[in-house]
């Protein structure tokens, strides 16, 4: 019987509110779940854009793995050094060459003989005009497939279609494709026919009283003035929204796929 490799995923930490209740919730939720792998979009997590050094350790306490980006993880100008030291903290590999950061690596799962690749992208559509994220993948998973066919990937990508045509485009080829970037969780969770599993959106982890993540009556403002507004993170509703997955370590197929939202929303009214 082939050994289940068990990862879970960690969407989009949103500023402080993300990364306290992080801190104060997630242990229990490892602990339910024990997973073999740990990773964690963190792009949104200092001030609601980038991230830091700090913020980083404090993620590896937390026994993460490896920490993924998106459009935000160049903002902060001051983790430029350190991206390029540390091959667990990945950024989007379509950006163009010469930025610092990694886009994709190759981990050791521990306690384990297994190794796991991770391959962070982003799309184009309604997002900066980068290289193209289909092609990019191409190329990294050749390289990555000669030490392990276990690849999970986070699309940081604003359409729903594109993530939706990548996850067919490599449905087979990897063990998950898991969406990031809307900060709004969608119910599609769903393993692909060639055992991919994939969801379109897995949410963000911070301040849900809020328009996805922003304070709301300054994003409000922002839409119907049509100009610019301060941004300002919002602090209520914290809630953690994560992936759980297991996969067949001999057949790279994703086996189970499991939103996680810690408190889960109230779909009743009281009244």
């Amino acid at each position: 019987m082939s050994k289940k490799l068990k990862l879970f995923f960690i969407s989009d930490i949103v500023g402080e509110p993300g990364l306290n209740l992080l801190e104060t919730m997630f242990p229990p939720i490892r602990d339910k779940y024990s997973p073999d792998f740990i990773i964690a979009n963190a792009e949104n997590s200092h001030e609601g854009r980038g991230v830091n050094r700090h913020i980083v350790q404090r993620l590896y306490d937390l026994d993460v793995d490896v920490i993924t980006g998106g459009n935000h993880s160049f903002d902060k100008w001051k983790i430029f050094s350190y991206m390029k030291t540390d091959e667990n903290l990945l950024r989007p590999m379509n950006y163009p060459k010469g930025n610092a950061g990694f886009g994709y690596g190759i981990y050791k799962v521990k306690k384990s003989d297994l190794k796991v690749g991770v391959l962070n992208l982003q799309g184009r559509t309604f997002m900066p005009d980068i290289d193209d994220p289909f092609s990019t993948a191409e190329w990294a998973l050749e390289k990555i497939k000669e030490e392990t066919d276990i690849v999970f990937i986070d699309f940081h990508a604003e359409a729903t279609a594109e993530k939706m045509a990548f996850a067919w485009t490599v449905d087979g080829k990897v063990s998950a494709v898991i969406g990031t970037h809307t900060h709004i969780p969608t119910n599609d969770a769903r393993i692909l026919p060639k055992g991919t599993g994939y969801l379109t959106d897995a949410g963000m982890t911070g301040p849900f009283d809020s328009v996805i993540g922003m304070d709301k009556k300054t994003s409000i403002n922002r839409f119907r003035l049509g100009t610019p507004q301060k941004y300002k993170i919002a602090d209520n509703d914290n809630r953690i929204c994560g992936v759980y997955l297991e996969i067949d370590s001999e057949s790279a197929k994703c086996t189970k796929i499991e939103p996680v939202i810690f408190p889960e929303f109230n779909t009743t009214s009281d009244s």
